[in-house]
């Protein structure tokens, strides 16, 4: 039996990362450069489309694709799972995101690139997945309810790779799962569910780009003086906390080329975030009262063995320890489309 060809597309901020695949084999890759850059996101689509196209012409002239699978863009909180893109789902994205992100694109890509053939299209666990459960959601002032927002995508690939591994389905583990990257996801993952997590962009650890969670009392009072700009205070949190605010570097390797010159200052802070991902990897397991089958530490700062032996001195008590480096992002789009295309997952209908 013929492996289903898929097309992946994810956009960034400049570029889109594009691949194409027979089954679980990548036979194609690469980084479309755009020129385009809009005020308004969707203004930029045109110029994509026929970037992609063109790669397209160039590259695999005349491949028949089964299935076409996007990034999911900032869509309303949505269980997870692999969603049928729709019009309800584009209209969403165009006029009611829940943030202007290059996701966002994503679902309009594919549908331009799969009208002709009449190409299935879909997406994989956007970053809006939101699964909660009802006491998760209590921040301490109803006007602020905690909001789910992770990195979903990598999170849930990961986890179906390890229990595949166990022997068992991903809806009957218990994992916590750590996304290690220029933003920090800590999740319980119930039965594939996740039911908590700090938010990867104001909460949880601080790391290479966010602040992670600052002293509220403070941090009002810096707001309130009137010299700084909101959107000044959220840059300062989200894109220049974390290393890039201690030791001027978002770069892990570059921190290590320092601690290893006997740097005093960089090793206690890189010490520092991986004593509080440990913390927010044991404050999480409390979600399952210690009743974990497995830790899940992943994202590109994975690769860094020093602090993941940091990291697990301090947690190795709660549950075995499995390290999967890496972003993974194009491989996780592929997986989710093959298990719809096999049968092994229904895909789902957004609903507005």
């Amino acid at each position: 039996m013929t492996e289903p060809t898929l097309f992946i597309l994810n956009p960034g901020s400049t570029s889109t990362k594009i691949a194409v695949y027979q089954g679980e084999q990548k036979v194609a890759q690469e980084v479309v450069e755009h020129q385009a850059k809009a005020p308004d996101l969707l203004e930029e689509l045109p110029l994509r489309q026929e970037d992609l196209r063109h790669w397209l012409r160039e590259k695999v002239p005349g491949i028949r694709f089964d299935a076409i699978i996007s990034r999911g863009g900032l869509l309303k909180p949505i269980p997870a799972g692999v969603y049928r893109i729709n019009q309800q789902m584009l209209d969403d994205l165009r006029f009611r995101p829940q943030a202007q992100h290059a996701s966002n694109l994503g679902a309009f890509l594919a549908t331009a690139l799969a009208a002709e053939g009449k190409i299935p299209t879909y997406i994989v666990d956007p970053v809006s997945v939101d699964e909660f459960s009802p006491l998760a959601r209590y921040s301490g002032l109803p006007e602020l309810p905690r909001r789910a927002l992770s990195h979903a995508l990598n999170i849930r690939a990961v986890a179906h790779q390890v229990a595949h591994k166990m022997g068992k389905k991903l809806e009957n583990c218990r994992f916590i799962v750590a996304h290690l990257g220029g933003g920090i996801s800590v999740v319980p993952l119930d039965g594939g569910r996740i039911v908590d997590a700090n938010s990867s962009n104001t909460g949880g650890p601080f790391s290479p780009e966010r602040s992670g969670p600052l002293p509220p009392a403070d941090l009002v009072r810096m707001a309130c003086t009137g010299q700084h700009s909101e959107k000044e205070i959220l840059a300062r949190m989200t894109k220049q906390g974390g290393l890039t605010a201690y030791l001027g570097t978002n770069d892990a390797r570059e921190v290590e080329r320092r601690i290893d010159l006997g740097d005093f200052q960089a090793s206690e802070v890189y010490q520092s975030m991986a004593y509080q991902i440990a913390k927010e990897i044991g404050a999480m397991s409390t979600v399952f009262s210690g009743q974990v089958d497995r830790i899940i530490l992943t994202g590109g700062l994975a690769h860094s063995h020093r602090l993941i032996s940091w990291i697990e001195e301090r947690i190795r008590f709660i549950a075995e320890v499995v390290v999967k480096p890496g972003e993974g992002e194009m491989e996780a789009l592929a997986a989710g489309g093959l298990r719809v295309l096999r049968g092994e997952e229904l895909a789902k209908d957004y609903v507005s």
